[in-house]
């Protein structure tokens, strides 16, 4: 089945990632990854810019109230309005690799990988932040790490290397937070490669297509069962959200084109998709 999202903002981001559906203040908020900045985007499309300048790769809200925000090279918290109350430690001083992308287990433990920015094969690490500020390696050796949900029963992970064409899934030890017995969960097929990961309540598996105009769903057996298009090619990530969180939201990136080409690239585009979505897991920290 194929279906089309309809866009939802104005173009609003040179690389738009890493959405997530900020219920307390009925909005998403999202980054513009390379130039550093948090887009907040209201019920009506209206979009709201904080300019931070590096890199900002992807946002999650604490449970105590205000956010986590990982950055080039480290984590960052945030206070309610946005504004940075404490920067940890660097997690690594390789000036060639950047955080890129990731979220929070059912425990609150926040994970981001990382890439580096030539895209050098195995360069990336997936890392994670504890609530107590530590930091620990969940996997080496990956390309560009990408999207990271957990199922309903939260004893699996699902995880995207982009470049593998393939979404994979590990078993998850909720109390370590260990990722093991990698196997794979589902083949990218059409085009396109994996980006941002969500999942709905039944299991479901979104999939957002960097090169491949599109985002996959995927069931829990891994069959692919639905096809969203959108009139651009760079679709990053995608998350719930919504009063009933049967909103799909999706992001996109003006990368790699010419300022003539695709003139809806870099705005957020929905689709309503009839099934309610996971609620996205905040930062215990």
């Amino acid at each position: 089945m194929s279906t089309t999202a309809e866009r939802f903002t104005e173009p609003c981001t040179s690389h738009g990632e890493g959405p997530f559906w900020d219920a307390p203040n009925d909005r998403l908020l999202l980054v513009d990854m390379l130039a550093g900045a948090l887009v907040a985007v209201d019920g009506e499309g209206r979009t709201q810019r904080f300019e931070r300048g590096g890199v900002a790769a992807a946002i999650r809200a604490r449970t105590g109230g205000g956010y986590v925000l990982a950055t080039e090279d480290r984590f960052v918290l945030l206070g309610p309005d946005l504004s940075e109350e404490t920067a940890l430690a660097p997690v690594f001083t390789d000036p060639l690799v950047r955080m890129n992308d990731g979220g929070c287990d059912p425990q609150g433990r926040f994970y981001c990988g990382t890439m580096a920015y030539a895209e050098t094969p195995g360069a990336g690490t997936l890392f994670r932040l504890d609530p107590d500020a530590s930091t620990h390696v969940t996997l080496s050796g990956v390309t560009i790490s990408n999207g990271l949900q957990w199922n309903r029963a939260g004893d699996t992970v699902f995880y995207s290397d982009t470049p593998t064409g393939r979404i994979d899934a590990f078993d998850f030890d909720s109390k370590s937070g260990d990722f093991t017995a990698q196997r794979t969960f589902a083949e990218i097929a059409g085009g396109g490669s994996p980006d941002g990961l969500a999942i709905d309540a039944e299991d479901g598996l979104w999939v957002a297509l960097w090169g491949g105009s599109a985002v996959h769903r995927y069931d829990a057996r891994g069959q692919l069962d639905l096809v969203v298009d959108l009139p651009v090619s760079q679709v990053t990530a995608c998350t719930f959200g919504g009063p009933d969180l049967t909103t799909l939201f999706i992001t996109t990136s003006r990368q790699g084109l010419a300022d003539d080409e695709q003139p809806d690239a870099g705005a957020v585009f929905r689709y309503e998709t009839g099934v309610r979505g996971a609620p996205v897991h905040p930062f215990a920290g």
